[in-house]
C-alpha cells in the first residue's frame, strides 16, 4: 500500500512538473525564492506594529522569530531522520522531470517551504484576524510557495502536503502559546 502511494506521489509530481513551460519558469523561480516575498514580510510587520504598538509589537516579532526557528529546526530534524531524496536529485526521475538551474540541497521530506510558510500564515491569521478582515488572503502565500516546489521538481506532493499539515499544527500550537504568554505579560 505504501509503495502504491509513493508511486502515485511520483506520478503526480511528474504531471505537475511537466505542466510547466519556459514562459512560466521565471515566475515560479521567483515565487520559490524567500527574498521575493520581502514586501509581504515588511507589510506584515507594519500590520503587527499597527495593531499592537511598539511594546507588544516587539514581543510579537520576537515570538515570530522563535516560531520560525522552531519550524525550521524541526523540519531539518525530520528531513535528516527520513532522508528522502529530492525528486530533482533522484536518478529514477531524472528523465521524467524538467530541469532548472535552481538546485535544492538536502532532503525532501517534508517541505520546509510549505511548513514554514503555513506555520507563519496560520499564526498571523489568528493573531491579526480581529483587526484585519482581509488577512485571510495570506493563505495564498503558502499555496503558491508550496506549488513552486513541485513545479521545480524539488519536492514531492506528499512532502508539500505534510509540510502544510505540520505548519498548520505548529501555527495553531504557537498561537495558543502566544495567547497564554501575552495574557500573562500584558495584563492590565
Amino acid at each position: 500500500m505504501i509503495d502504491s502511494i509513493l508511486q502515485k506521489d511520483k506520478e503526480l509530481l511528474i504531471f505537475i512538473n511537466n505542466l510547466g513551460s519556459e514562459q512560466w519558469d521565471g515566475f515560479w523561480l521567483t515565487i520559490t525564492n524567500q527574498f521575493s516575498w520581502t514586501p509581504l514580510f515588511v507589510f506584515i510587520l507594519y500590520l503587527v506594529f499597527k495593531k499592537f504598538g511598539w511594546k507588544k509589537g516587539v514581543f510579537t516579532l520576537l515570538f515570530m522569530v522563535v516560531l520560525i526557528a522552531f519550524s525550521d529546526q524541526f523540519t531539518n530534524f525530520v528531513k535528516n531522520v527520513t532522508e528522502r531524496i529530492r525528486p530533482s536529485n533522484s536518478e529514477e526521475l531524472k528523465g521524467y522531470l524538467r530541469t532548472f538551474s535552481y538546485r535544492a540541497r538536502g532532503y525532501s521530506f517534508w517541505s520546509g517551504h510549505a511548513c514554514l510558510s503555513s506555520t507563519i500564515t496560520v499564526f498571523l491569521i489568528l493573531v491579526l484576524r480581529s483587526c484585519f478582515k482581509k488577512i485571510y488572503f495570506l493563505i495564498l502565500f503558502p499555496l503558491l510557495f508550496g506549488f513552486s516546489r513541485m513545479y521545480l521538481g524539488v519536492h514531492f506532493p506528499i512532502d508539500v502536503f505534510i509540510g502544510y499539515i505540520s505548519g498548520f499544527l505548529f501555527g495553531l500550537l504557537f498561537y495558543k502559546l502566544y495567547s497564554l504568554l501575552e495574557s500573562k505579560i500584558f495584563t492590565d
